[in-house]
């Protein structure tokens, strides 16, 4: 298991995360419990496997199996004894936790409410890395930055992120805590799979300019990158109940295809080749897993001893590219006209730039 900084911090993270979705009662009504389906003892059993992997980093949330599954994870560690100061947990903030108009958002409000009842329920102190589940476009940012920096003064929380925000949005908000001297975001928690990799096109930039880390959820596309899925036959599994996040099918079959041939090659799963090539980006800073079962975590474990050559990765960079996108295709065009110092500045073109 490698270690990687998380964000420009000096914490180090594991770069794979057990992600605890799928940790609480199935049969109720809610989304996630339809996703999870886990009691303690096997939750317990799944965590133990991933820290005696090497794996110290857990991501939840406070809307999980309505608050199910903050409590297991807590409970899980407690029951194995594992110390504080040796995982790195990390939870979310925003969605409804009530039926009132203020139980929900990035609000002052809402955070510090809903942060008292996070701690409680992971029975600790503080919170390694509190995220904003998603984007609030009535609240101001300053508002929320503030909040997030008087937890972090308090030692309530040691450091903030953000999930599935626009890049300039998450710009903008780190410009302003330079601005008035807050906490700024490390990280961002965002969607990323070989197939779908738009976030190459804004996030991953920004990401680099930043220096902020990336989380990554679903690199298998919500199970149908795991091979046990064909065309025209996803009745089972996750996919089922629900099928998200969404997909170009068509685009996934190749990529699938071609992960097939890569994985017969290295004796191993197209999950493996899946995962492998989402840890082989070098923005990624650790990829989140999530499993039912105690097996599937034996897996998604082997992906980080995958070693993918240079001719694998250029074949499954070619049959995930993205489409070109203005104005991406106009900075291609125009970048070898100005390079970094040390570097040769390439000669005016003959066409001239289109305006």
């Amino acid at each position: 298991m490698r270690y990687n900084q998380l964000g420009n911090t000096g914490l180090f993270v594991s770069e794979l995360c057990l992600g605890t979705m799928t940790f609480g009662p199935a049969g109720q009504a809610g989304l996630y419990h339809d996703i999870a389906g886990m009691d303690q003892p096997t939750a317990d059993a799944i965590v133990k496997q991933c820290i005696d992997a090497g794996i110290n980093f857990f991501d939840t949330a406070d809307v999980y199996t309505h608050g199910h599954s903050e409590r297991m994870l807590g409970q899980a560690l407690k029951n194995l004894g594992v110390a504080r100061k040796d995982v790195v947990i990390a939870t979310k903030v925003f969605n409804p936790s009530g039926p009132g108009p203020n139980d929900r958002g990035a609000s002052r409000g809402h955070i510090m409410d809903a942060v008292e009842a996070s701690l409680e329920r992971l029975q600790v102190d503080y919170i390694d890395l509190y995220q904003l589940h998603a984007n609030d476009p009535v609240t101001p940012i300053e508002e929320t930055l503030r909040a997030l920096d008087d937890l972090i003064s308090r030692g309530l929380v040691r450091y903030a992120g953000v999930s599935n925000w626009p890049a300039w949005r998450i710009a903008k908000a780190n410009g302003l805590a330079n601005l008035h001297g807050f906490s700024r975001f490390e990280t961002v928690q965002a969607y990323y799979s070989i197939a779908g990799r738009d976030l190459e096109r804004e996030i991953a930039p920004m990401l680099t300019e930043e220096k902020m880390g990336l989380l990554v959820w679903s690199p298998l596309a919500g199970g149908l990158l795991s091979g046990k899925y064909v065309p025209d036959a996803t009745s089972e599994g996750r996919r089922a109940t629900f099928d998200f996040p969404p997909v170009d099918k068509a685009k996934a079959w190749e990529c699938v295809a071609t992960m097939s041939q890569i994985a017969e090659k290295h004796a191993t799963s197209v999950a493996g080749i899946a995962l492998a090539y989402v840890l082989a980006k070098s923005f990624v800073t650790s990829v989140i897993i999530g499993t039912k079962r105690i097996e599937q975590v034996a897996q998604n474990l082997a992906a980080v001893s995958i070693e993918l050559n240079a001719d694998d990765l250029a074949a499954l960079d070619k049959v995930s590219q993205l489409a070109p996108e203005y104005p991406g295709w106009m900075l291609e065009r125009t970048a070898p006209t100005r390079m970094p110092s040390g570097q040769q500045i390439m000669p005016a073109t003959t066409s001239p730039t289109p305006r």
